[in-house]
């Protein structure tokens, strides 16, 4: 399968760590520029730095995707830095919810919103017009298998994923005819610094998770990066507004 991306760009919101760095990696192994973005500067230069280290090309631009402006900012650095944005990942968002739905705060609400849904909106709102100019493009925006279904204890996040999903696929039908595809990886628990805070401690709680998913383990970071990289690839060129599973059969049950 070839992925043709010899000598295009790509830009990776959330990319200081986890999905995000290892989507940025993958991508700067296939030759592209990279753009990296996070609000985590010191974890966003270290993936910059291990690009770099790698023989790669990469810049990183701090960003707050709940902000107009700095979306903006950021956009018009990776046209100022690269002259184009072929491919985005806007993997950028967050989960805090410990609690059921009528335990929820206003708080946690607008913060998973601002940057899971709004976040998303911004970013594609002015990635969209770049790649409009230049004649086409393809956006992956990070949902979660939480957005197919249910998430008990996390109903803010599954309705935020969901409304990624929303988002998604009425792009991909407003700007299918203009060559940009735009679709969404769903992944399910994933290895991530995330993960092993919440879950070396308590090594039971472990391995039920692993046991969520039929293959019998927790999902890789490389694996949710292969399926970016497929999405964004002309091997993906009659896939569009499509919510890829990522998930070891967890969705299948």
């Amino acid at each position: 399968m070839s992925m043709s991306f010899s000598g295009k760009v790509a830009l990776v919101t959330g990319g200081a760590a986890g999905i995000g760095r290892a989507t940025a990696l993958a991508f700067a192994a296939e030759g592209l520029q990279v753009v990296v973005s996070d609000v985590d500067v010191a974890g966003g230069e270290g993936t910059v730095q291990l690009i770099r280290d790698a023989g790669g090309e990469a810049t990183f631009v701090r960003c707050d995707v709940s902000r107009d402006t700095e979306v903006q900012a950021l956009m018009a650095q990776v046209v100022a830095s690269y002259g184009r944005l072929d491919y985005a990942f806007n993997n950028a968002g967050i989960e805090i919810e410990k609690g059921k739905l009528a335990d929820g705060s206003e708080d946690e609400f607008d913060a998973i919103m601002g940057v899971n849904v709004k976040g998303v909106w911004l970013c594609m709102k002015h990635q969209l017009p770049i790649m409009l100019a230049q004649g086409g493009g393809a956006i992956v925006n990070t949902a979660s298998i939480a957005g197919l279904g249910a998430a008990p204890k996390m109903s803010i996040y599954a309705a935020s994923k969901h409304a990624v999903i929303g988002l998604t696929k009425s792009a991909a039908v407003e700007y299918g005819k203009k060559k940009i595809r735009v679709n969404a990886v769903c992944p399910a628990v994933i290895d991530t610094d995330m993960f092993r805070r919440a879950y070396e401690a308590d090594p039971k709680k472990a391995e039920f998770v692993a046991g969520m998913h039929p293959v019998g383990r927790i999902g890789k970071v490389e694996e949710i990066a292969a399926a970016v990289l497929y999405l964004c690839s002309d091997a993906a060129g009659f896939t569009t507004g499509h919510a890829l599973a990522v998930d070891g059969g967890a969705t299948a049950i």
